[in-house]
């Protein structure tokens, strides 16, 4: 965990709430991103 930034693991919820947003009409302004719900983990890009 220490190395998590955000201080804890995620949970799936977490990760099905990405998902959720991104297909519904609160994304449709977003386009060609990348969105990592990684809880801080990895912050590059590789």
């Amino acid at each position: 965990m220490k190395e998590i930034p955000l201080g804890r693991a995620g949970h799936i919820r977490e990760a099905a709430d990405t998902v959720y947003f991104l297909c519904s009409p609160l994304s449709d302004y977003v386009t060609g991103q990348v969105v990592a719900a990684s809880g801080g983990v990895g912050g590059g890009m590789s």
